[in-house]
């Protein structure tokens, strides 16, 4: 991979990390609050809905960092040792824990019934995009794990 590429791309990453870091100081609590004065019979739903919020973006932020990672493993040409592993399985739990918190708030909006038709369609989107990653990033781990021990192997022989 071209140097400038991977420049680029943990050049986006820190802004985006810090944009999200932004998002959870300023705009989940901002917008817990509008919902709470436009509903106030919801107010119960306040904390919980910045805490699940607050930890799906922070989700986010440690796949971007262990992306990261990845990306420096790349530049360095070792993306085929054994301790990328960790940071794709890192990736993987990550995404998984992030879709259970999507279920979670869908399961929690539909019992307490506040869930329109545009919060059941973006959650579902949520479910269905969360696990496709998770699935892809699986396959994903079994072709990296292939081409390590192609690695391995070649090196053996050379």
């Amino acid at each position: 991979m071209h140097r400038s590429a991977i420049v680029t791309l943990k050049t986006l990453i820190f802004v985006l990390i810090a944009l999200l870091l932004a998002c959870q100081v300023f705009v989940i609590p901002a917008v817990a609050q509008q919902m709470v004065e436009k509903s106030p019979q919801l107010a119960y739903l306040q904390a919980p809905g910045i805490v699940v919020t607050v930890g799906f973006v922070v989700c986010v932020q440690v796949a971007l960092v262990c992306v990261w990672r990845l990306l420096s493993l790349v530049r360095a040409s070792i993306l085929f040792r054994d301790n990328s592993f960790t940071y794709v399985n890192i990736v993987l739990g990550i995404v998984g824990l992030a879709t259970l918190l999507i279920l979670g708030s869908f399961i929690t909006l539909a019992v307490v019934g506040v869930a329109s038709p545009s919060v059941i369609m973006l959650c579902s989107l949520g479910i269905v995009v969360g696990s496709g990653l998770t699935l892809m990033i699986v396959v994903m781990r079994g072709l990296l794990r292939q081409a390590s021990q192609l690695e391995r192997d070649l090196a053996e022989v050379v």
